[in-house]
Parts: C-alpha cells; structure tokens; sequence
C-alpha cells in the first residue's frame, strides 16, 4: 500500500487520534475539550482573529475586517486531519491553517472591504502559536484548579473531622510512632495546596516578536499611526485575557519551562496521595478505600477484585511528568539563534501531554478526596500490631533522666536493653514483654503505674499533630473551601 492510499483510509480516524485509548487517565470529554487537537486549531484561529480586531481598533486594518475574519475562525470550518498532514510540509500547524483561513476570509468578504490585510499581517508562525497554546494552557490551568481547590476542600475537611482518629506512622516501610489520619490529610493537602499556589501565580504572556523577533515588520505597520508594536502586542494580550510581555520571548522559554515546572509538582503532589491510598487500601492493611462506582474497579479474569482504579490513573500520571517536564527544560536549554531549528518543536507534545494528564488526573484525585473511605477501627489494629514497643521513644525521652546509673549503664542505655530484649522474643509475645522488662527496669517509686499507662498511650505521643495540622490549614485559607465554580469530571 502506498503512503498516499494509507493516508486516505486512516483520514477517517485522525479526528479520534487523540481520544486517550492508552492514557485513561486523560480519556475525558474535558481533557480533549480544552487540550486535543481541535483545541489547538481553535486557539491558534482565536490569536488570528484576536490579532485582526486588534489592528481594526487601532486603524490599521479596514473597518469590518474584524468580523469576517471573525467568522472565517470559526473552527469548525476546518479539517483537522488535512491540515495536521500539511503542517509537515511548512514544519508547523499555522502555516497551512493560515493558507485556509486567508481563502476563507477572501471567500467571506464579499462586501470587499479588504479584510484579507487584517489577517497575520507583522506576525509569524512562532508569535502565534506560542500564543494559541498560553491561551490552551490558561484554559486548561483553569479547569485544573477548580478541581484543585475541591480536592483541597475534601481534605481539609478529612484533616478537621479525623484530628483525633489515630493510625501508625511508617518510616522506611516500618512503624515508626503513632500517627493521626487528621495529620496525614493535612500533609496530602499541604502537597496539593502549596502546587496550587504556584499554578495560581503563573503567568501566561502573549507572544510577538515578528520574522527574527526584532519587530521589523510591525514597525513598518505603525509608521504615522498612535499604536506601536508593543501596544498592539498588549492590546491583543487584552483581548486574549493573557498576559502582557516586556519583549518578545521567542528563544527565552521560562514561560514554557515555569508551566511545565507547575503542572509536574501538581502531579506530584497527587501522586503522593495516590501512592498512600494503594498502600492503604490493600486488604492487609485496610485502613482506607477508593469510593465505589458502577463498573470501576474491574478485573478482566476475578470477579472478586475491586482495584484502586482512581489512584492507579493518577499515579501514571504523576509518574509521567517528571520526563515530560525535563524535555522542557531541553528544549529550552537548546533553543539556538534567534528561531531555534526543532527544540521549539519538540515543546508542544510535552506541554500538551503534560496539561492533559494533569487535567484527567485533577478530576480523578478530587472524586477520589471527596468520597475516600476511612475506617478508624482498622488503623486503632494496626497502630497495636507494635504494641506499646510503639511507645519506646517516649518511655526512654520522660524516664531515661529519672533513672540512676546501674552496671555502668545510664538510663537510656537501659531502656535501650530492654527493647533489645523484647526484640528477641516472638512478636505475639512482644506487647506483654515489653511491658513487663519496664516496669522491671522502671521503679514504681520512680513511675508510678498510673503515669507508665499514660505513658504507653498512644494518644498521649502524638506531639504537635493537632498544631501542625491547624498551622498547614491556616496557611493556605484559600484552598479550605471549595470552588464555587469547580464541578468535578472525574
């Protein structure tokens, strides 16, 4: 078969290439709305026809030239799947998006108001694609952080309503101290929060810079007019809802590298929570589950299984970022000349890809926060499981000082025997051992019962958990309460 016929019979499906068959966690009607193709192709024809209205306001294009180019935008005048085949023979999707949109326009005009001159005039193809995908970044950055917040919303309100349920904290897979979930959703949203911020203070500036990025052509276009390149390059940051810029930034990719750094310390921060819910969610452990839902969950051969679907979605995600946001900063760091020869290029699959795996993965984790199983009973047996052994840092900090020197040992180093001595026995046997060596190597006339019970507590070693969890809240107010504007498409 030849490239031609292959390329015939697969047109058909190129619409659907970007559907999210093998990444499920992106598959979402949201995720292609605001990152897939057809997303591209809009934003790309919102900067043309944001750039023509632009022109038209500050006299440099004919009046009524704005809306025909307007209504030649619209995106769904165009083939996808052609245009992304032609996009090889210029290098990228602008310039044979451009081609069309000109014989649009020229097809519209019919009152020959002359609106072909609003169209791309001083721009090229970097000023607006770098543009087009700030403006598919803001959108997405937007929808990422309504999720966001409810997610933060759902843990926080973990962290309040479970300050006293007590569980085991682990250290190197082990049982290290006792522990509060109240504390442990506190920490899930402290991760959260703190990358919400950095979304939060983004900034997503409009790209210009013409042919070489000296403004040579945009020049020429304002000569005798009260608009100059820098405000009509502000002005259609205006009418874009993006940011202004100082220069161009056609070779300076920190917009591009920031975003990437943000949306990767979101996945993180969601893959921290989802490595937890897959430990703690196993049937050993069963101290937590992933919420129910009709046909989640499923395996292909057991009946039986309920897997963690939500966080295993999110956790491939998450381990996907950290590569897709190195290959931004390569990018970056490879940006040669005045136009860069292919690191540009190698930006837009990992900056798309990155956006809509933190999408999918924002819905995902935010129904996952808000309808997260806990079962207290489970983490009371298993913070026992160590027994008061669990205590031994404690014992040793409030009893060690009481304890006078014996056989050359100092109370620490007693204390320390006696863990050592209960560590040898089985651990069924360990709980009363360990009591037992205490209360032998501890006087009661030093601790008495009472205060050694106390002591063997585990309610009363939880330090500044309580404080700690109010101090995490406190310092990011906003994210306590839910978007008002946040539904969730998990």
């Amino acid at each position: 078969m030849t490239h031609a016929a292959a390329t015939g019979d697969l047109r058909a499906f190129a619409e659907e290439a970007d559907a999210g068959l093998l990444s499920p966690v992106s598959a979402s009607p949201l995720v292609a709305a605001l990152t897939g193709d057809r997303a591209v192709l809009a934003a790309i024809l919102a900067v043309e026809s944001g750039w023509a209205a632009v022109l038209q306001r500050a006299g440099l294009a004919p009046a009524g030239a704005a809306a025909v180019v307007a209504s030649a935008a619209e995106a769904g005048r165009y083939d996808l799947a052609d245009t992304a085949l032609r996009a090889q023979g210029g290098g990228n999707p602008v310039i044979p998006l451009l081609a069309d949109l000109r014989k649009k326009v020229a097809a519209l005009d019919t009152a020959g108001v002359g609106a072909a001159r609003a169209v791309h005039t001083s721009l090229t193809s970097q000023d607006v694609l770098d543009t087009a995908l700030m403006l598919l970044a803001r959108n997405t950055v937007h929808a990422v952080l309504a999720d966001l917040k409810g997610t933060t919303a759902a843990l926080a309100h973990l962290a309040g309503q479970h300050g006293d349920t007590l569980c085991v904290g682990r250290s190197l897979t082990q049982h290290s101290l006792p522990y509060t979930f109240g504390l442990r959703a506190a920490q899930w949203f402290q991760g959260v929060a703190a990358a919400g911020r950095q979304l939060e203070a983004l900034q997503f500036p409009v790209q210009f810079g013409g042919a070489a990025g000296t403004l040579a052509a945009g020049t020429v276009l304002t000569e005798g007019s009260h608009a100059t390149p820098f405000s009509l390059a502000d002005n259609l940051a205006a009418q874009l809802g993006l940011a202004p810029a100082p220069a161009p930034w056609h070779t300076n990719r920190l917009a591009i590298t920031s975003l990437g750094h943000a949306l990767a310390s979101v996945l993180d921060a969601f893959g921290k929570i989802a490595a937890d819910v897959l430990f703690l969610s196993r049937p050993e452990v069963a101290e937590l589950a992933e919420p129910r839902a009709a046909g989640r969950g499923v395996s292909s051969a057991m009946p039986q299984k309920q897997n963690p679907v939500l966080s295993v979605l999110v956790r491939s995600a998450a381990l996907q970022a950290p590569q897709l946001a190195a290959q931004l900063h390569v990018a970056a760091a490879n940006f040669n000349d005045e136009r860069p020869d292919g690191a540009w290029h190698t930006e837009w699959p990992a900056l798309r890809q990155l956006l809509a795996l933190t999408l999918g993965a924002a819905g995902h984790i935010r129904e996952l926060a808000e309808g997260l199983g806990v079962f207290p009973a489970a983490m009371r047996r298993n913070l026992e499981l160590a027994g008061p052994l669990l205590l031994a840092e404690g014992v040793s900090t409030a009893v060690a000082p009481l304890l006078t020197e014996q056989d050359g040992r100092s109370g620490q180093q007693q204390l320390q025997h006696v863990v050592d001595q209960t560590l040898q026995v089985p651990p069924a046997e360990q709980a009363a051992t360990y009591r037992k060596l205490v209360r032998d190597a501890v006087p009661a006339l030093v601790v008495p019962d009472a205060r050694l019970e106390e002591l063997l507590d585990p309610a009363s070693y939880l330090g500044q958990s309580a404080e700690i969890t109010r101090r995490i809240l406190a310092a990011f107010p906003d994210f306590v309460s839910p978007d008002a504007n946040g539904a969730s498409h998990g």
